[in-house]
């Protein structure tokens, strides 16, 4: 096997039986800092850090509705010298009409832009129970998004990580291309009762904060609120 893409329900188990010492595997959940994680369970692999942008939901088992054209994988190695030539391989292998694929020379900044967008607004969207409607209009709910954007930037630039762009702009102008009934799939989740991405989402961006000594008030407030509704 060439390469392993691990999404939300991915069984991994079921990957790692056909896997060999060349297998590059590539997390594309929502949660930052997969891959590292993984790298340490799996030390005879390659585990890139990854992301994917795409707009879907299961319509029923084995069924997946795309929303949208859009279909992005963005993966590369955590330092530059950790790249290797099976990872190329496997950009050029996956690159389609139908998907584009991006080996990132900077993940840890690529993926983080992209949880800069997801973790926020699982965040803001449960917190307030609230549409994509109720942050595309001036208001509470649109300040607090924002306001949870702007930690994850202050996060990022004391873990090192530096943006090309101001992420509460490009951030915006996503939320505004959505439909104005748009949740996220943490809220749905959480609202049937089904395991959520709440930990990677929420409570590890606090202990994050913690961490690397950086004030989060719009994050510990809402973790506080999730954890007294005992949601895991």
């Amino acid at each position: 096997m060439k390469y392993a893409i691990i999404g939300a329900g991915g069984c991994l188990g079921f990957f790692l039986e056909k896997a060999g010492k060349e297998t590059v595997v590539i997390p594309i959940l929502n949660i930052y800092g997969t891959g590292g994680r993984l790298q340490k369970k799996l030390p005879e692999l390659t585990v890139s850090d990854g992301c994917i942008y795409v707009s879907a939901n299961i319509l029923e088992p084995g069924v997946i509705l795309q929303h949208g054209k859009i279909l992005r994988v963005v993966f590369g190695a955590r330092k530059p010298e950790e790249e290797t030539e099976k990872m190329r391989e496997v950009a050029k292998d996956m690159a389609s009409d139908e998907m584009e694929v991006v080996l990132s020379e900077n993940i840890r900044r690529d993926a983080m832009v992209k949880f800069s967008y997801v973790s926020p607004i699982g965040a803001a969207g449960l917190y307030c129970n609230a549409v994509a409607a109720d942050f595309q209009r001036e208001g509470e709910q649109r300040e607090m998004f924002k306001a949870l954007i702007r930690e994850i930037t202050a996060l990022s630039h004391a873990m090192g990580i530096e943006f090309e762009e101001d992420l509460v702009e490009r951030n915006l102008k996503i939320l505004a291309s959505l439909s104005p009934e748009a949740t996220t799939s943490m809220q749905r989740d959480v609202m049937e009762g089904k395991r959520s991405e709440m930990d990677g989402l929420v409570y590890e961006v606090v202990r994050m904060g913690r961490e690397y000594k950086v004030s989060m008030p719009q994050y510990e407030k809402a973790a506080a609120c999730f954890r007294e509704q005992g949601i895991l």
